[in-house]
Order: C-alpha cells, then sequence, then structure tokens
C-alpha cells in the first residue's frame, strides 16, 4: 500500500504540519486576558471580561478581495493579513465593541509553508494593532482549487459591548456632525477597479507624484481604528460610526442614519491623497464613480454633536467633513462647499 498516496494527489500533510510549527510563536504573540488554551485543539476558548456587566457579542467576517492578487502578483505576502483583520475589527469596532478574538481561514493549491507563515505574521500584527487574540484558524490545501501560487483569505472577528452602549445610530439627529479620519490609501475594495486602470503600469515605480512605488502604495495595508474608537466613544460621546468599505460614501454612510436623515459631505474638506487623484484621472472617472467606490482619503467617518466636533478633531487629527440633514430618501450626497 503506497504511503504517499495523499501527496501524490497533490495534499502534503508534512508542509501542514510544518506551517503550525512555523505559526506558533506569531499567534502565542496576540494572546490577551481571555485565552483559554493553545493552538492546536479543534475549537478556541475565550472568557468574556468580566468587567462587563450585560454583554452582548458582535459578530463580524470579511476577506479583502482582488488585492489578494496584487499581493500575489507582486510576491508581497507580509501585510495582506493585516488587511484581512482590519477588515473584520473595524466593523465590529464601529459597533461600539470591542474585539475579544479572531479566526482565519487560508486557503490554497499548493501550500508554501514560508508564504504561510508571512500571511499569518500579518494577521497577528493586525491582531495586536486591534488588541484581540488569534485564537484559531484552518489551513486548506486543496489542488486544482486555486491556480499555482494562488491563496484566499477569510477572516472572523467576535467582539463584546455592554448592552447600553452599543452603537447603532438610533440618537443620530439632524445637524450632528460628521468628522473624517485618514485612511492610509485604497485599504481594501475597489481593487478590482484599481488593476484594471492600474495593473499594467510597472509597479516598482513612482507615478503622479505618489512618493512611493505604486506596488508600495497599493499594498499599505488598511488602517486600524479600534483603539482610536474605543477612546473617543467614551471622551467625546459618539453616537455613531461608520467604516468606509464597499460601497464608499453613498453605500456606507446612510447604514447608520435613522429613517428620514441623511448626509451632506462637503467636497474638498479633507486631503485627496495621491492614488485616488490618480485613479481618477487615469479612469477619467466622476465623482459620483469615485465616492461610490473608494474611501477617497477618508477610512472612517464618526458622528458627534456639533458641540463636540472641534475637540474630536484636535484629538484625532481628523477633519470636519460634513453634516446630518432631513432626508426623506436618506441619502448620503458629497457637494461643493
Amino acid at each position: 500500500m503506497k504511503k504517499d498516496a495523499y501527496r501524490e494527489a497533490g495534499v502534503d500533510i508534512d508542509a501542514g504540519d510544518e506551517v503550525v510549527d512555523r505559526i506558533g510563536k506569531h499567534v502565542r504573540s496576540t494572546y490577551r486576558d481571555g485565552v483559554v488554551g493553545d493552538i492546536g485543539g479543534f475549537g478556541g476558548f475565550f472568557q468574556v471580561p468580566e468587567r462587563y456587566r450585560r454583554p452582548l457579542l458582535v459578530a463580524g467576517t470579511d476577506g479583502v478581495g482582488t488585492k489578494l492578487l496584487l499581493a500575489q502578483q507582486l510576491g508581497r505576502p507580509e501585510t495582506i493579513g493585516i488587511d484581512l483583520v482590519a477588515m473584520c475589527v473595524n466593523d465590529v469596532a464601529v459597533c461600539g465593541a470591542e474585539p475579544l478574538f479572531f479566526l482565519d481561514y487560508f486557503a490554497t493549491g499548493k501550500l508554501d509553508p514560508a508564504e504561510a507563515e508571512a500571511v499569518v505574521a500579518g494577521i497577528c500584527e493586525g491582531c495586536r494593532q486591534a488588541g484581540c487574540a488569534l485564537i484559531g484558524g484552518e489551513t486548506a490545501e486543496m489542488p486544482g482549487m486555486y491556480a499555482p501560487r494562488h491563496y484566499d483569505l477569510a477572516g472572523f472577528c467576535v467582539g463584546v459591548v455592554e448592552r447600553d452602549e452599543v452603537m447603532n445610530g438610533k440618537q443620530i439627529q439632524a445637524g450632528d456632525a460628521l468628522v473624517g479620519l485618514a485612511s492610509s490609501g485604497v485599504h481594501s475594495n475597489g481593487y478590482s477597479l484599481v488593476r484594471h486602470l492600474l495593473g499594467s503600469l510597472p509597479m516598482e515605480e513612482d507615478h503622479w507624484g505618489l512618493g512611493a512605488p505604486l506596488g508600495e502604495v497599493l499594498l499599505r495595508p488598511t488602517r486600524i481604528y479600534v483603539k482610536e474608537l474605543l477612546r473617543y466613544r467614551a471622551e467625546f460621546n459618539l453616537i455613531g460610526a461608520v467604516h468606509i468599505t464597499g460601497g464608499g460614501f453613498t453605500g456606507n454612510v446612510p447604514r447608520v442614519l435613522p429613517k428620514g436623515l441623511g448626509a451632506v459631505m462637503i467636497k474638498g474638506s479633507w486631503p485627496e491623497l495621491p492614488i485616488f487623484r490618480m485613479l481618477r484621472e487615469v479612469g477619467s472617472l466622476s465623482d459620483e464613480e469615485m465616492y461610490r467606490t473608494f474611501n477617497c482619503g477618508l477610512g472612517m467617518v464618526l458622528v458627534v454633536r456639533p458641540e463636540h466636533a472641534a475637540a474630536l478633531v484636535a484629538a484625532s487629527g481628523g477633519y470636519v467633513v460634513g453634516s446630518v440633514v432631513e432626508d426623506a430618501a436618506g441619502e448620503c450626497v458629497v457637494r461643493e462647499a
């Protein structure tokens, strides 16, 4: 009977074991109060912190889309894991929740232990930035499912918030201020369009005054806002927060607004990063297309009472970018001042 039949079918169990050995030190570096047990079990255990009186668990899941293809094309797997964590923990944080733990799913056609370690090391860095623990995951080798050198990622996050401290937008009213927090770049959405417009350009060169090679700019990891949000929630009485992902401003800001309210954002009230000017010009994109596809320089929009806006801007380095208005259609529009 063959001993290596599974290997001949394309699955290398020894490589999988090597990945587990490689990632152990990275995973343990994310551990925080609440982690029960160690890696290697069938499930990850976590104790909800006892300081919570009436805890609600908040769960989120996401991926990083076709930004993965760019990372694979450039052979740069070390930061894409940060993006994976960011897309999940930022969503949990805008609910007012503290991210507690994270799970990842890594799937590939042919497992490269060094590459897998680099991806997981990035995931662990994202977890450290967010203050959550990586307590489990799955590494799947599936020959025939993925093209050579390709892999896919998914992430899952669970957080906790006091029942009476949930940020769900219900307290928002007309006249409230919108404060935008800067993005680090394109973050992790719109990359199908990014690759369509810029994919044929030399990635090792600086274009349009980007200040860095194009590939480096496009792979800049998504900013993680968790610790800032948790601090501002208490200090400035945040009443709403929006993670600007797929759908841009027009698709995301209305998600937090009560019925009968809309938002007006003022064009030019925040700086537009060079990468967005490049995308706009190369693709001849309209304002409407830009604002419903990209974050355009703002990765997070916070809602506060107008009397708190100036202090929040001073503390965060952000920008007052608009306000909440009465609007039966519940839309978010970006217009000239």
